[in-house]
């Protein structure tokens, strides 16, 4: 039960502050409860859920190059520029951080942050006009944070 009033909670806080995809989320698995079929997906979800969330949104950015409006003229011009090179990098560091967030979360046992992190989301979304796809980074953030902070 206390699990239901957590989530109903955060789907609140979602609906105010204009996070949709965490409403969904959180209404899909509220809806999954109700129906008490949760112990049948939610352990594939855990399992899987994250390959399969990011190979959905990788190709979903993928396809400016599947339709062809992106071509092999326009790649090697913006990886020449500063904003193709700056770009490359952050999302070297980017991705190194959702790895370190995923293994803070999962590997390490972390994952009882994850409120924080969806409420840090929502709070930008609503008054920041961001886009709640950030926690593994942040995730990423607070792991090397503590990194750096544990051994100082």
């Amino acid at each position: 039960m206390e699990a239901n009033i957590i989530l109903v909670i955060i789907l609140a806080i979602s609906i105010i502050g204009k996070a949709n995809s965490v409403s969904v989320a959180v209404a899909f698995l509220l809806i999954l409860k109700l129906l008490n079929i949760q112990k049948y997906i939610l352990p594939v979800l855990d399992s899987k859920g994250i390959f399969w969330a990011l190979v959905i949104l990788i190709a979903t950015i993928l396809i400016p190059i599947a339709n062809g409006s992106i071509s092999f003229i326009n790649i090697k011009g913006n990886l020449i520029s500063v904003v193709g090179i700056t770009a490359l990098l952050l999302s070297f560091f980017t991705t190194y951080l959702s790895g370190l967030g995923l293994k803070y979360l999962t590997v390490q046992g972390h994952g009882d942050v994850m409120p924080a992190l969806i409420l840090g989301s929502i709070a930008a979304a609503a008054f920041l006009g961001g886009v709640p796809v950030g926690p593994l980074i942040t995730s990423g953030l607070l792991a090397l944070v503590m990194k750096v902070f544990h051994k100082g």
